[in-house]
């Protein structure tokens, strides 16, 4: 399960087999007082890979993402995301670094008295130096992306959750970054608007080559997820056809008392033995 990386000056961008990476984790432990809640953890994210994360409530899952992002530091072990050690930078280098990143959160946190147009455009707005045509132009874009280009000047109380959900991804995507992260982006919808969701996440991965964390407690997705990729003429996400060697480039990683018991794909999740992982499925 572990992920040996180079000894070299370059030792958080490339891995033992050459694979340029996003994001890796080095034996990074956290505990709030007595409480263990991550211990000697250890993964890399690909980039152009979407890792899911799962595991039952209150292993960690978001925990993960926040120690990326620099708002927690481990007690323990190394981050490295974009080519940087973010265990020891600066919180005013960090802000540079999340410029780069794009996070959608599990209840949208899109600001209400803004229109679409605006929340989805405020990431280039706190940048300061980008041309109002050029904003205009990437809100379209992303917005298209999500197909919600329609809804330019509504407000978000006049949007359903899942069209929230789809106007947050476009904006955690405004910044054009090389990774997004995103906390239970299905939670709390129904199941045709939690595919919508997923198909966009498949579709940043297969036509933006995004590398992603999908932190979800729904296997449902992970493996619609980890089964299907993004059609680009039909613009549709379709399922592989049986016998398919395709790589979709999603890894499963999951979380159980502190510690990671998994990391692979889907087909290897379901064929282990472990009496744990299997009525974890079930």
């Amino acid at each position: 399960m572990s992920n040996s990386l180079i000894t070299t000056p370059d030792v958080q961008s490339v891995n033992a087999d050459g694979d340029q990476i996003a994001i890796a984790f080095e034996h990074v432990s956290i505990a709030f007082e007595e409480n263990k809640v991550l211990e000697d953890i250890s993964f890399t994210l690909k980039r152009g890979e979407t890792k899911v994360i799962l595991g039952v409530a209150g292993t960690g899952k978001t925990l993960l993402l926040k120690l990326a992002l620099g708002l927690l530091r481990p007690d323990s072990g190394r981050i490295y995301v974009l080519g940087h050690e973010v265990t020891s930078m600066k919180e005013e280098d960090l802000f540079d670094l999340r410029r780069q990143v794009g996070m959608v959160f599990q209840e949208s946190a899109l600001f209400d008295s803004l229109t679409v147009r605006e929340n989805v455009a405020y990431p280039l707005m706190e940048q300061g130096n980008v041309p109002p045509d050029e904003i205009e132009k990437r809100v379209r874009e992303a917005l298209r992306f999500v197909e919600l280009e329609h809804t330019l000047d509504l407000f978000p109380g006049e949007l359903s959750g899942g069209m929230r959900r789809r106007v947050a991804i476009a904006r955690g995507m405004i910044t054009h970054p090389e990774v997004i992260l995103y906390d239970s982006p299905t939670g709390g919808l129904d199941p045709v608007t939690s595919t919508t969701i997923v198909e966009l996440i498949v579709k940043g991965r297969d036509v933006y080559k995004t590398s992603s964390i999908v932190v979800t407690h729904r296997l449902q997705d992970a493996f619609v997820m980890a089964t299907h990729y993004f059609d680009k003429e039909a613009n549709m996400m379709k399922p592989l056809k049986d016998g398919s060697r395709r790589d979709v480039h999603t890894r499963f990683l999951i979380l159980r008392d502190t510690k990671v018991i998994f990391e692979g794909t889907a087909a290897e999740v379901v064929a282990s033995k472990d009496e744990y992982l299997k009525e974890y499925l079930s």
